[in-house]
């Protein structure tokens, strides 16, 4: 919104197009529904990149997946999806998408081996 307008929260400015407080969103997810905040302003011109208006869906699960992966903890994550893109998560809707995940990152140490694997082994000097 500051790029969009020009000017900082909380700063004077000349401007006639100011800040409009926020709308709840409802996000479905592939882990389920979010609500998030988005930032509105009197002449309505503003355009949110990550959820578009008269969206429903978003890839912040695969940012939040992502940040996750990193090492950040859940607050870490929940800090920068604030100041980054200015959505208000909760933490616990940022727990149900890592908990899912580490599920699947489970199952999948935990899957049964096969008895034996190929592997070609491919030098480039022998060529």
């Amino acid at each position: 919104m500051e790029s969009h307008l020009g000017y900082a929260k909380n700063e004077k400015s000349e401007n006639t197009n100011t800040r409009n407080g926020t709308t709840s969103k409802r996000l479905k997810t592939e882990f389920g529904e979010s609500t998030i905040e988005v930032p509105r302003n009197h002449q309505g011109s503003f355009e949110p990149i990550i959820v578009p208006k008269q969206s429903t869906a978003t890839p912040v699960e695969s940012i939040i997946i992502s940040l996750y992966a990193k090492g950040m903890s859940v607050s870490d994550i929940e800090r920068e999806l604030q100041e980054i893109y200015g959505y208000s998560f909760y933490p616990s809707a940022i727990s149900i998408i890592t908990d899912k995940v580490n599920r699947q990152v489970q199952d999948w140490q935990n899957r049964s081996l096969e008895a034996v694997y190929c592997i070609v082994w491919m030098d480039r000097y022998c060529l």
